[in-house]
């Protein structure tokens, strides 16, 4: 293997009605022994999360806040924080509480090594969980089937929040999804553009509905249509064609030059 490189990895943090666990969600961001950014994106929140994040942006706790007048989805937050990131790498933290960021040193282990393009942390991998819901773990595995099915992958874990994939890899994908579709969508685009792939264990400690749980069987209908959409529709991405060089430290003091960094706290309405 090669020699590990310190990288900068930045985490988008889509907020949406997420005050009970926002603040909790960034602290142990920053906990973890990385060269992290964070950048938040508050999804048209109504119970005060942006003014949370405004004030965790005045203390430098959030190094990048952006913040939209209207909910647009998850999928709009996404692609404006990789819009944003000047990290090497990055990955998608929801302010849930369910995903352990402690873990991202595991998913960001491949990718340093260059052995992999993108990490798909699996929640049934082995590693322990909180056990909830039967149905939505039987839902899960289907839409993991039907899209290993039409991208020839043989992920255990489709849907997993923890998504890792270099930055220079993942500017490269047409994403178009603005909701929970971005999953499915992130998942057929890496396929696509015949991304090295990796799947790493992780732990999970899912919330219940009364605990602000808010995706529902909808959106596993929803889910489905997208898998279908984003493999057998149009917007592909172009091929990698060549391996994407080892990522190198040394260029990290500089990675976006300054006139086209975003502005430390944007609005925008999309």
């Amino acid at each position: 293997m090669t020699q590990p490189v310190a990288l900068r990895l930045s985490v988008i943090m889509p907020v949406y009605n997420e005050a009970s666990t926002v603040e909790a969600s960034i602290r142990r961001v920053r906990e973890i022994p990385l060269d992290v950014e964070v950048i938040a994106i508050d999804d048209g929140s109504a119970d005060g999360s942006a003014d949370i994040l405004g004030t965790l942006r005045d203390a430098g706790v959030v190094d990048r806040l952006i913040l939209h007048e209207r909910n647009r989805g998850k999928g709009a937050a996404v692609r404006a924080g990789i819009d944003a990131a000047t990290g090497h790498v990055l990955v998608v933290q929801d302010a849930d509480l369910e995903y352990d960021p402690r873990q991202l040193p595991t998913l960001l282990a491949p990718i340093q090594d260059n052995l992999a393009d993108a990490v798909f942390g699996s929640r049934f991998l082995g590693s322990p969980r909180r056990v909830l819901y039967f149905w939505h773990r039987v839902g899960n595995g289907l839409l993991t089937i039907v899209s290993n099915m039409l991208t020839d992958l043989n992920l255990t874990d489709m849907e997993t929040g923890y998504k890792m994939i270099r930055t220079d890899v993942a500017r490269k994908l047409p994403l178009r999804a603005d909701r929970f579709g971005i999953e499915p969508e992130i998942t057929a685009r890496l396929a696509q553009a015949g991304a090295r792939i990796y799947e790493v264990p992780i732990t999970y400690h899912g919330r219940t509905y009364a605990e602000g749980k808010k995706i529902g069987w909808r959106d596993g209908f929803a889910a489905l249509w997208h898998i279908l959409r984003f493999n057998l529709g149009p917007g592909r991405p172009a091929a990698l064609t060549r391996r994407p060089a080892p990522l190198r430290a040394e260029v990290s003091g500089d990675r976006v030059p300054a006139e086209h960094r975003p502005a430390e706290v944007a609005r925008t309405d999309g």
